[in-house]
């Protein structure tokens, strides 16, 4: 299986490349520049030619790309034009929350999501999974802003349950938390249902029956395991689409994390600090893929025979 892993780490090295070309490109042709929020009205041209040489943006495109690609494997990120601080400390200051919220989202959607699809498989057909299935289905087609929106207004502003923004205690995180989970709950449910159901009709599942052992344990443990690798790929892969979820979310609970420094940087046309919260949210998505097939490859031992 190392084989196959260090292949599979060496195809995300293009895909890498690939993405921070395309991060440092689109930036670029946007239009203004960090420079002008830090300009005064009225400032002379020679000001800005001075500004543009010292941050090294009179340099032409490919240039600059080599010179930020170059310090990035260097782990370097820059320094913030606009804040004058280094990025790596910038991103060390929001990306605990943004994993935090993640992580706790990510929790929320594999403990909710399993158990909706179990039940939904275990009564399938009938008025439990057709009211599951009925839920989740308008549950995936929320816009996260529009639910985060929906659910301040009723359990912050209405009820007084939950504080409206910020990050101070536990109580801050459940509104964002469900926000973020209720999308990838849906998902969850849905491919865990079709997993058992699909499940239930392989063969070893008529020999646990004809051995006798309860209905319910084959489903819970039996069923349920072999169901669960769709499932934990699904899981992982969606590692990247959460923190990437979390940048609205962010926003509107105005919460501290990649997101709101994202935004903030955006509107300041600060690249350095955009390009490395871009890259991270794509090293999210690609790690997030890797992690799916190796926990794939170590739970279906058909997979790992066909990698030897």
């Amino acid at each position: 299986m190392l084989p196959w892993l260090i292949r599979r780490v060496l195809t995300l090295v293009p895909v890498f490349l690939a993405v921070s070309v395309v991060i440092f490109s689109i930036l670029h042709f946007i239009p203004g520049d960090p420079i002008d929020n830090l300009l005064k009205v009225g400032s002379p041209a020679s000001a800005r030619a001075e500004m543009e040489a010292r941050y090294g943006l009179d340099r032409a495109l490919p240039v600059q790309y080599g010179i930020w690609l170059g310090k990035v494997f260097q782990g370097d990120l820059g320094t913030a034009i606009v804040a004058r601080r280094p990025v790596a400390e910038l991103i060390a200051q929001a990306l605990p929350h943004s994993l935090r919220l993640g992580g706790l989202a990510l929790l929320f959607s594999s403990v909710v999501g399993i158990t909706l699809g179990i039940i939904a498989a275990l009564w399938r057909d009938r008025w439990p999974d057709r009211a599951i299935m009925g839920g989740v289905l308008v549950g995936s087609t929320m816009p996260n802003f529009w639910l985060g929106l929906i659910l301040m207004l009723v359990f912050s502003v209405w009820m007084g349950w939950f504080p409206v923004s910020g990050a101070r205690g536990w109580n801050s995180l459940v509104l964002p938390v469900v926000t973020i989970g209720l999308g990838g709950t849906a998902l969850v449910a849905r491919i865990t249902r079709v997993a058992m159901i699909e499940a239930v009709r392989q063969d070893f599942v008529t020999l646990l029956h004809a051995k006798g052992l309860p209905p319910l344990r084959i489903e819970l443990f039996h069923v349920l395991r072999h169901a669960l690798i769709p499932v934990v790929t699904i899981l992982a892969l969606r590692i990247g689409w959460i923190l990437g979820g979390a940048i609205t979310v962010e926003v509107v609970f105005a919460r501290p994390g990649l997101g709101t420094l994202l935004i903030k940087s955006l509107s300041q046309h600060d690249y350095p600090v955009v390009q490395a919260c871009l890259l991270m949210l794509a090293m999210a998505v690609m790690l997030g893929t890797l992690l799916g097939d190796v926990l794939q490859a170590m739970m279906d031992p058909r997979i790992r025979a066909a990698m030897a």
